[in-house]
């Protein structure tokens, strides 16, 4: 941790920064760190009295040296600028390339008529700009969601008087006050601490509330073992504490995490990086076909003067608006939009629309425990009392549940009231709260003492506790006692007074003489001490925290003085073994997420024993109950930061279970997995998840129990903190994959129809007799016409593949993985034989009406080209069938996608009015046709369809 840099040059202050503070200070680490050192001597370097704390004037000049105490904010990136970043991608700088080419040949050829293609290919652009753009524009910043978690108040000890300041005018050397239900607003050195306890789950993963000591620690220990200090972004949950500051702003733990978050980079999604590969390919690939096309033209053609160049020039226009497919980004911001809307509706919010289908290529799901698989509510499990062990049933805070012994419900009296007693005994001994609000059952003050009121409401007794007991006196919990203890009149005793205790097992024993079995009290003996000692290592295997309670009965009514000697000869009662249960639901979705073929891997702040209890009981590991759970099965964050990269990628494709692992240990991990060729999601709810969720392929967070930081950080939101969310969001992201490849495979098919059809046409004219009068050489279709059909087929019947149901085995298959292609070399192969079919298909329409072709027709060039278009429409949207599978019959489900139908019957009715209402033969040099001509289109179209499904039968002969 970055704390306050003790320099004797400085008179014991802090280090005096060069330049002015930026809001938070830079400081140095001083060694050894401050939870090596005494309070005291922490407090006399800082030049701080502790019993006064500062004065008014040294806070303000601390304050203008190092800045509020609050964390830097990033540059703010101008909204312009951001939609501007929509446009950089490859694609489109391919489309707006075509729009200047066409822009230029539209100059050329002295303005024209309208440039329809110019305007509708910028349209489409735009508007897939303005989707991206408003989609994105929900997330905030990370950094700034942090400095929204900060305190808004602390208590502050200045000039010997308690005052009450803003969070952001606390400076290192402050003397805090902390209370029960305070939040901590930086890092300090704890002065006292009378049963301080700290909840710092949303910092380290750790599940419980951490007991606060002021002892100096002998080693520099992690994060999650500095016991005698407090950080930024955390809560007291119980007791009270005085601490010294000695970290703000930027220099806390916090701002340690908000450096991380800063510091690691946008990620593209592989989606993205594929799309950006065709994009380029296509480029590529467009600008050597027209230039061969152009220059075979020149080659083969009688040029004589400047227009004639400009003819064939605009011959390769002509084919660079065939070739690119200008529905593309905007089919793909639709369906992905589709996507985030059905999510939504599975309760998972996605922020980033490239998102959606990077969830469904995921591989490895690395998982917080603390709230993500766990309810992050301690619950007691078992009850261990002289004359037994009982389960009690119910997770969590709902006060419903069974008491039960060998999986049968408990009807032994004298058990149950031994189960009763221990219950009760540790609610006196509690200062928790439980609470009910609309149906929402949440406990106040420390979730493990909630969870003894849990239990005693399950038992229905917490009515006749209350009206028997009345709490006259206690002596609090304390690290070097481990025990607390109440003092209660007992009114059906007369007002006497019975002393209950509860605290560790281990330490109570000690101090009990005698044990309750069965209503009558017998001695205590070593033997018996033994077996209770022997009872509860047997819980702590199971990664219980044990805790024992212990009562002693007094005839008189006034309460004793709070000495050692009242928590001595007590009657040990029993004790219980709690843990943070695992969602029931987390379990059915990790086997769900096996099937898939998708590892879950567990990574936490908390101890290693409860890590691999709770990946066992899920089933993250091996789940056979008898089975011993080795210790090498979970990876420490000790044992992480002896490990180099490699070392540690090599860990990483075993180990399932890290435990004890901070912020930058949990970034090492998902490197490591990404290194390993894994598509890595991680999830989590704490500050500390945020800096991994920003670096894995895509980050997710929970909303209800999620910080504000985890959300801002993260490219999807659960808005059910439901960890069985992610497989039906990973169930979505396989569908839109698998309609992305569906519309890619159609739309890039159909567009190398197109220009094989003008390559081949302008190639072989003379053998298909295509020639006009006046004319350098023709072209088999007009730009116009090819752009009539690239609007035509694909965006409605590209849009309705978007919304195809999904196969049949869709989560039985293995995940994708990062160095798969979108489009492989098998889907290549089918896009260039369905391309080719339909080029052949159409220059045959062409040549059927054309005199002097190979089929001797009589028609007109006008004729012809109306023929060859109105077959190529109608092989592209035969083609939809064959594109949506590569290897399964378009016949099967033929009817399972009415959008896709409704799309065709559009289509349909737009080609016959171009082809046959007059102001439309204008406008796209179209002839009406007759019947039988129309049957031939629709014949010859066919083909397109019956040689992919003899192509898939090969396919599926060969598999």
């Amino acid at each position: 941790m970055t704390q306050v840099s003790i320099d004797d040059t400085t008179h014991g202050e802090p280090n005096q920064r060069s330049e002015p503070p930026n809001g938070g200070s830079t400081l140095q680490t001083p060694q050894p760190g401050v939870w090596q050192r005494d309070a005291h001597d922490v407090a006399a370097d800082l030049k701080v009295q502790i019993e006064r704390g500062l004065s008014d004037h040294d806070a303000n000049e601390r304050r203008e040296r190092y800045g509020r105490n609050v964390l830097d904010a990033t540059v703010v990136v101008p909204r312009w600028r951001k939609f501007l970043a929509q446009f950089a991608d490859p694609l489109v700088y391919l489309l707006l390339f075509a729009v200047f080419v066409s822009f230029v040949a539209w100059v050329l050829e002295g303005f024209v008529g309208v440039p329809f293609d110019v305007i509708v290919i910028l349209l489409i652009v735009t508007t897939n700009a303005v989707l991206g753009y408003v989609q994105e524009a929900r997330a905030a910043d990370a950094v700034a969601a942090l400095q929204r978690m900060a305190a808004p108040t602390a208590n502050v000890l200045r000039d010997g008087q308690t005052e009450r300041i803003a969070s952001a005018d606390v400076v290192p050397g402050d003397v805090l006050l902390l209370a029960e239900g305070d939040a901590v607003c930086a890092d300090a050195r704890l002065l006292e601490a009378a049963s301080l306890m700290v909840a710092e789950a949303s910092l380290t993963g750790e599940s419980e509330a951490v007991l606060k000591e002021t002892r100096v620690l002998a080693e520099d220990v992690g994060l999650g073992d500095r016991v005698n200090m407090v950080f930024n972004g955390t809560s007291v949950t119980r007791g009270r504490g005085r601490a010294i500051v000695t970290a703000t702003g930027m220099s806390t733990e916090m701002g340690t995490v908000a450096r991380l978050l800063g510091g690691v980079e946008e990620k593209r999604t592989p989606l993205q990086r594929e799309i950006d590969r065709i994009g380029r390919m296509l480029g590529i690939a467009i600008i050597a076909i027209a230039l061969i096309v152009i220059g075979t033209t020149l080659a083969i053609s009688d040029v004589r003067t400047a227009a004639d160049v400009v003819e064939i020039l605009l011959i390769g226009v002509s084919l660079a608006a065939a070739a690119v497919p200008e529905g593309l980004p905007a089919v793909l911001s639709v369906v992905l939009s589709r996507g985030v809307r059905n999510m939504a509706r599975e309760h998972a919010l996605v922020k980033k629309l490239s998102s959606v289908e990077t969830l469904g290529s995921a591989s490895v799901v690395c998982t917080d425990k603390t709230g993500t698989l766990t309810k992050s509510e301690m619950t007691i499990e078992t009850i261990v009392t002289p004359s037994g062990a009982v389960d009690i049933t119910g997770t969590g805070y709902l006060p419903v549940g069974e008491l039960h012994v060998n999986g049968k419900p408990l009807y032994d009296a004298l058990l149950l009231d031994e189960v009763r007693f221990v219950i009760v005994g540790g609610s006196l001994s509690n200062d928790a709260e439980l609470r009910e609000d609309n149906g929402v059952w949440t406990v106040k003050g420390d979730p493990t003492e909630g969870a003894f009121l849990v239990a005693e409401a399950k038992l229905d007794i917490e009515g006749e506790r209350n009206a028997r007991f009345t709490r006259v006196g206690e002596i609090p919990f304390s690290s070097d006692r481990k025990l607390m203890t109440t003092m209660q009149a007992d009114i059906e005793r007369g007002g006497k007074i019975a002393v209950v205790t509860k605290g560790a097992p281990d330490v109570l024993l000690k101090r009990c003489t005698e044990e309750r079995i069965g209503g009558v009290v017998r001695p205590l003996t070593d033997a018996r001490r033994a077996e209770v000692l022997a009872q509860v290592e047997q819980l702590a295997d199971r990664a219980l925290r044990t805790l024992a309670v212990a009562f002693r009965q007094m005839d008189h009514t006034v309460p004793p003085e709070a000495t050692d000697a009242t928590e001595q000869k007590l009657i040990y009662l029993g004790m219980v073994g709690i843990i943070d249960p695992p969602r029931p639901e987390a379990k059915i979705a990790v086997a769900q997420a096996r099937d898939a073929g998708i590892r879950v891997v567990m990574i936490t702040g908390d101890h290693p024993r409860t890590a691999l209890r709770i990946a066992s009981d899920l089933g993250i590991i091996r789940a056979d109950p008898s089975a011993v759970i080795s210790d090498d099965e979970v990876l420490t964050g000790d044992e992480i930061q002896r490990l180099d990269d490699r070392g540690l990628q090599t860990a990483a494709s075993k180990v399932s279970v890290y435990a004890r692992v901070t912020p930058e240990h949990k970034l090492r991990i998902v490197g490591a997995m990404r290194a390993d060729g894994s598509v890595v999601a991680m999830t989590g709810d704490g500050v500390n998840d945020a800096p991994a969720l920003k670096a894995a392929d895509i980050g997710v967070a929970m909303a209800l129990t999620g910080t504000e930081v985890t959300k801002e950080a993260a490219d999807l939101i659960l808005a059910d903190d439901n960890f069985a969310t992610i497989i039906a969001a990973v169930k979505e992201g396989r569908a839109i994959f698998a309609n992305i490849r569906k519309f890619l495979r159609f739309l890039l098919s159909s567009n190398i129809g197109e220009v094989l059809t003008m390559f081949l046409g302008v190639v072989f004219a003379g053998t298909l007799g295509l020639t006009s009068s006046g004319a350098v050489v023709a072209v088999p279709l007009l730009a116009t016409q090819i752009l009539w059909i690239n609007l035509l087929t694909d965006t409605a019947p590209a849009l309705a593949m978007g919304v195809d149901p999904p196969p049949d085995d869709l989560m039985q298959r293995s995940p994708r993985k990062p160095t798969d292609r979108v489009i492989d070399m098998s889907m290549w192969i089918g896009i260039a034989w369905v391309g080719l079919v339909m080029a052949l298909v159409t220059l045959a329409a062409l040549d059927s009406r054309l005199p002097g072709g190979l089929l001797g027709g009589t028609g007109t060039i006008v004729e012809a080209r109306t023929m060859a278009f109105t077959t190529l429409v109608f092989a592209q949207l035969f083609n939809t069938f064959n594109a949506r599978s590569d290897r399964v019959s378009a016949f099967h489900h033929l009817f399972g996608n009415p959008w896709l139908w409704s799309a065709i019957a559009m289509s349909i009715v737009l080609q016959i009015a171009v082809v046959q209402i007059g102001f439309m033969n204008k406008a796209f040099d179209t002839t009406p046709l007759r019947a039988k001509d129309w049957l031939l289109c629709v014949g010859l179209a066919s083909i397109v369809l019956w040689a992919d499904e003899l192509k898939k039968i090969v396919k599926r002969m060969h598999r």
